[in-house]
């Protein structure tokens, strides 16, 4: 086993990835941006590397410093988590002629089917369904045209070398193609370092379910199951949950075994995910891709199943044995997970919010998880990815899961940049989601144009009656006399409920000048109040 272990990654999965190797007694090393200096996972590790710049070009995404700094700091082995670099083939193999043990598939198996063209085409020679498209390394704009063409709109145009929903973009005409290709060109580029993209038939309201899957050196290979990740905003997942409602026991045992077939013919060697389009009128399963790597959604297959997937690779990447074995899996209860983002889905433009975050608290409760990467002081910066936490809870029913997420959703406080908290609980209550009834366009076909609270009831007036009666308790606000400096009054004392009004997205202003109305309102009331009426002390009798 491994002595020193090298995360090279940010936020929640590294921290994820330090514990497992703490608690396998394995020393870790975080590495971080300039950016990152102050960030929550570098004092994850036992000890950190500065990596130097500002963005992920210049750090996380920079081959050369982190070999360096895994050579640098004697780490064994280096963990790419997820994201950035962790379905590379070239970086797995500089690793390898480093000395360093990449956890991850060798990189054969990352070429072949971390490729989502290479993938395609090895799904294809195995019989297992694919939706049609071109795959070709030849981005060629007019080929790419050509093809759109004879695929028929809509197309979806996807990146080569990574998933996540960066580098797509729908494509309804040929006026749109060569824009929609540029940009996602550009995209794919700066989130995988690679911009090569292929074009494919869209498919019109599918389900997206995917299987966990997990090898060892020595052929042994299992499915865990599958994960519905249908809920996607900008093609990136928000809801994920386990089991689908949509599968039968055949169709998941159909769906299992061709994704262990599929990881069998590269000989795959750690944990990876096979992701298929799922139609849900015909009953059909096709071949999406696979994701030579850990994912985002991996928690609620290892509540479900009962299985440390981190630890797994760690011990796969170290030379044992898998010694799971499929006849024993067994899917308990059902669990489910929401992306914590900071980012304002207003209008369902859900662009993200950058900031210091004032106030970050969870309630603890049996069956609630948070794999997280930030805390109350933590600065959210446009240079990465806007996901803050990962929520995930788990009971023995669907709909208890869907009430015990709703709770916790409503005890979790982020506050000093927007989040989309409000929005998953719309998306929770909604009577299609409540039934099972899903689709990849579920946003768009129900929560189209959707607003905060704010617009549909305004700011509650309890919240203004609590904010009224804070500030003229609070020593620091001297409320009244010092109304000016009620918006710096207010960011200091972190736990005031002042915050709590960003919830409904009102400037300072409007706060100030509402409790300033309603402190009157009180005020008043409390002047022209009547005594209750004295009730008439009962006769006595005898």
């Amino acid at each position: 086993m491994f002595n020193k272990i090298l995360i090279a990654n940010r936020g929640e999965i590294a921290i994820r990835i330090a514990q497992a190797c703490q608690e396998m007694g394995i020393k870790t090393v975080t590495v971080y941006s300039e950016s990152d200096r102050e960030a929550l996972h570098v004092s994850a590790g036992d000890e950190s590397y500065a990596l130097g710049g500002e963005t992920p070009l210049e750090s996380y995404l920079n081959i050369d410093k982190l070999v360096q700094a895994a050579t640098e700091t004697n780490a064994q082995a280096i963990h790419p988590g997820y994201g950035f670099l962790s379905e590379r083939a070239d970086f797995a193999q500089k690793c390898w002629d480093n000395g360093i043990v990449f956890i991850g598939p060798h990189p054969e198996a990352i070429r072949r089917m971390g490729d989502k063209i290479e993938a395609k085409k090895l799904a294809k020679s195995l019989g297992v369904p694919t939706v049609p498209g071109f795959e070709s390394n030849d981005s060629d704009p007019d080929l790419l045209k050509t093809k759109a063409s004879e695929i028929g709109y809509p197309i979806l145009i996807k990146a080569a070398a990574g998933g996540g929903g960066k580098g797509m973009r729908v494509v309804n005409s040929d006026d749109e193609l060569l824009p929609a290709l540029d940009s996602a060109t550009r995209e794919a580029k700066n989130a995988f370092g690679d911009g090569r993209v292929f074009i494919e038939k869209y498919v019109n309201s599918p389900r997206h379910i995917e299987f966990q899957i997990l090898g060892d050196n020595e052929g042994n290979l299992i499915h865990l199951f599958e994960r519905e990740c249908t809920i996607q905003r900008r093609y990136q997942k928000i809801i994920e949950e386990t089991p689908s409602p949509a599968l039968s026991p055949d169709l998941r045992n159909k769906m299992g075994e061709a994704a262990v077939r599929l990881a069998k013919s590269v000989n795959y060697n750690s944990a990876g995910t096979v992701e298929f389009i799922f139609d849900d009128e015909e009953k059909k399963f096709y071949f999406l891709e696979v994701n030579t790597r850990l994912q985002v959604e991996h928690p609620i297959t290892e509540i479900v199943v009962g299985v440390d997937l981190v630890q797994w690779m760690i011990r796969i990447a170290a030379g044992e044995t898998l010694t799971l074995r499929q006849q024993d899996l067994r899917q308990r209860g059902h669990a489910i997970e929401c992306r914590i983002c900071a980012e304002n889905p207003e209008n369902l433009d859900f662009r993200p919010s950058i900031g210091k975050i004032a106030k970050y608290e969870l309630k603890p409760k049996i069956g609630v998880r948070c794999d997280s990467g930030v805390e109350t002081g933590s600065v959210v910066s446009i240079n990465f990815d806007p996901m803050l936490a990962k929520l995930i809870v788990s009971a023995q029913t669907r709909q208890e899961s869907i009430h015990k997420m709703k709770w916790a959703l409503a005890n979790f406080v982020i506050l000093g940049v927007d989040t989309n908290i409000e929005f998953i609980v719309d998306i929770l209550s909604h009577n299609k989601f409540v039934e099972g009834k899903l689709s990849t366009h579920f946003i768009k076909d129900y929560l189209n144009g959707w607003k905060p609270s704010k617009y549909r009831e305004g700011a509650p007036k309890e919240v203004l009656i609590a904010q009224a009666l804070y500030e003229l308790l609070n020593p620091r606000s001297e409320f009244g006399a010092r109304l000016s400096s009620l918006k710096s009054s207010a960011s200091q004392a972190l736990a005031s409920p002042w915050k709590l009004l960003e919830r409904w997205g009102r400037s300072n202003l409007e706060i100030t000048s509402g409790i300033v109305g309603l402190s009157k309102d009180i005020e008043g009331n409390v002047k022209n109040a009547k005594p209750p009426l004295a009730k008439k002390p009962p006769e006595k009798s005898g």
